[in-house]
């Protein structure tokens, strides 16, 4: 029986933990020596894969501050259940005013607590920035929120993913995506996972055309083999992104794809040079061709 995926302490939609086992898979048959995400986010996919090393950034810092500290014992589960006890209180005695006061506090002074808080009481754990890099979801109302369970769900959440950190080198980074894959080397595995173009903009995700046949154009010229997952399609329109940048085979770029119709989410998987027949194969068994 296979054990169920880590899930990290951030709620956030689009979240890979249901795909995080397919792309475990694909990892699994390649050699490596370093793991690289350019767009990391709840870092759901590097918990459950648990390359000994990476290299995870985001554009997001206040993500990635989150994951620091916790890597650096800043925050602990013990005072992760304080601090959210404390906070709960405050939120189910006073509530909407009270959540608007920790968002204003957070705008003018960020910490990871704050963060984890606001992430856990927002609507629908939703992660928006202005263009001004200010938090501005609006409150979920649920001021019931922070109960004994839910809180220990999130500090046994950061307790394990902890415990994982630890056992492993990983280097977290606020970072542009063409600065991280800059650095990519040979023997390394690039997973990226792109904001979606024309579906989700804020601060930290803007997202335009060009962005994505930039990211296209530098992933095709990676010394390393990389792992790309992507939107295929809904009720309305098909991504066209996937026939513009993964299937040109003049590249030598193999391109298999998985596809969850109920979710339309498309995880495709690009082997660059130096190309082997044998290894695209392998991970094109391991997630099924894409249909014609």
């Amino acid at each position: 029986m296979s054990l169920p995926p880590l899930v990290p302490p951030l709620k956030c939609p689009g979240i890979k933990t249901k795909l995080a086992g397919e792309i475990n898979r694909l990892a699994e048959v390649q050699e490596f020596d370093r793991w690289i995400e350019p767009f990391c986010g709840s870092c759901v996919v590097a918990l459950n894969v648990q390359p000994k090393r990476a290299l995870l950034t985001d554009s997001n810092l206040h993500i990635i501050r989150l994951y620091q500290e916790i890597q650096g014992g800043t925050i602990t589960p013990a005072r992760a259940k304080e601090f959210l006890v404390e906070e709960g209180d405050k939120l189910r005695t006073q509530g909407e005013p009270y959540y608007y006061a920790v968002r204003d506090r957070f705008n003018a002074q960020p910490t990871s607590l704050d963060f984890l808080f606001l992430n856990r009481s927002c609507f629908n754990g939703v992660m928006r920035f202005n263009r001004h890099g200010k938090f501005n979801v609006p409150y979920g109302h649920k001021p019931e929120r922070f109960a004994q369970a839910y809180v220990t769900k999130i500090t046994n959440q950061i307790r394990r993913i902890g415990e994982v950190i630890s056992a492993c080198d990983w280097t977290f980074a606020a970072a542009d995506f063409r600065q991280t894959l800059a650095s990519a080397q040979p023997g390394d595995l690039v997973y990226a996972d792109p904001p979606y173009a024309g579906r989700h903009v804020d601060y930290f995700n803007s997202w335009s055309e060009a962005d994505e046949t930039e990211l296209g154009n530098l992933m095709k010229e990676l010394p390393c083999r990389f792992i790309l997952s992507t939107w295929h399609s809904n009720e309305f329109r098909t991504n066209a992104m996937i026939d513009r940048h993964w299937n040109d085979r003049s590249r030598s770029c193999s391109v298999c794809f998985l596809v969850r119709p109920e979710k339309s989410e498309t995880t495709s998987a690009g082997y660059l040079l130096p190309y082997k027949s044998e290894t695209s194969r392998a991970g094109s068994k391991a997630v099924g061709e894409r249909p014609q």
